[in-house]
């Protein structure tokens, strides 16, 4: 588990990824994603967490602009069919 932390904190600091997208990398549920982040991880490296949850901060403060993206795309996609 220690270990997964701390692979799930490296893959979303590289790839700036998303809890959603870490946890279908990973296999995992996005629940657990969050416990391994923010439970076991600020124990076992500090300075990776805080790299962490600076993307997931950022992810999480852009969350409504990827939304209003996704709907537009949607209704864009029915206008045409």
């Amino acid at each position: 588990m220690e270990e997964r932390a701390v692979q799930l904190a490296q893959y979303i600091i590289e790839n700036r990824a998303t809890v959603r997208s870490a946890a279908v990398k990973f296999g995992i549920s996005k629940s657990t994603v969050h416990k391994d982040l923010q439970d076991r991880l600020p124990g076992l490296n500090r300075p990776l967490y805080l790299q962490a949850r600076a993307v997931l901060d950022e992810n999480k403060a852009q969350r409504h602009i990827r939304g209003g993206i996704a709907t537009r795309r949607k209704y864009r996609r029915d206008q045409e069919n």
